[in-house]
């Protein structure tokens, strides 16, 4: 696999060689590892370069695992980075508090690798469904989540944020219709007021950035019911 394809994992851990297992047996199971071994080099890390999830040690040397996690959870560029705590403390009080500092999962030492990329599987699925397969692919179409690149017949299309939020969610559900209220829902979000008809203006972007001349339209228009990535006519 291309090592740009691959999810980059940052983990945090102060104990050397707890921190040399782990990118061990992280880069066997197909991830990228970047590391620190402390709380601020950890922010100053995920704020240069995103990380997909954040392994994060609760005893770290400066500022606690439980801060980081705080300050990412506070910061909107890493807010929705999954997080799973790692820790000696095995006590429900201290899982309850990692947990409530807005850690995704909490594992306990000692750990077997295997549990951990199994539990760090499922915290990206859930996270980001499709996550775990970075690049989707219909029809002429492939995108590639890690790289955020869009190719159609091997030229690149250019998509902004929100035409590639909605690729994406129609790209993992092929030839499902999708109301606009879904879309709404399930693209923007459902805290965000957004009229139904924005979504026919970033359908019409969608489909100018997608399409070239005599290239089948992929995004069907079902009447009085919504949208669908489809090969079938219009």
């Amino acid at each position: 696999m291309n090592a740009a394809l691959k999810p980059l994992v940052l983990v945090v851990e102060d104990e050397a060689d707890i921190l040399t297992l782990l990118k061990y047996n992280l880069e066997k199971e197909g991830f990228r590892v970047a590391t620190a071994s402390d709380g601020e080099e950890a922010l100053l890390a995920a704020g240069e370069q995103t990380p997909h999830i954040v392994l994060l040690d609760w005893m770290l040397p400066l500022m606690s695992g439980l801060e980081v996690c705080r300050q990412l959870r506070r910061n909107a560029k890493t807010r929705d980075i999954p997080i799973i705590m790692l820790t000696a403390r095995g006590e429900e009080g201290d899982r309850v508090r990692g947990l409530n500092s807005g850690a995704d999962d909490y594992i306990t030492k000692p750990f077997s690798p295997t549990e951990l990329v199994a539990r760090m599987r499922a915290v990206l699925r859930r996270a980001s469904p499709g996550m775990t397969d970075e690049v989707l692919t219909f029809a002429d179409v492939t995108m590639d989540l890690a790289a955020h690149r869009v190719r159609r017949n091997g030229r690149d299309v250019h998509l902004g944020p929100t035409e590639f939020r909605l690729l994406r969610h129609f790209m993992q559900h092929p030839g499902r219709v999708f109301s606009r209220e879904q879309l709404l829902d399930l693209v923007w979000g459902h805290d965000v007021y957004v009229e139904p008809r924005t979504v026919d203006v970033h359908i019409r972007r969608l489909r100018k950035a997608m399409n070239e001349e005599e290239e089948l339209d992929l995004i069907r228009t079902v009447r009085s019911a919504g949208y669908a990535l489809d090969t079938k006519s219009m």
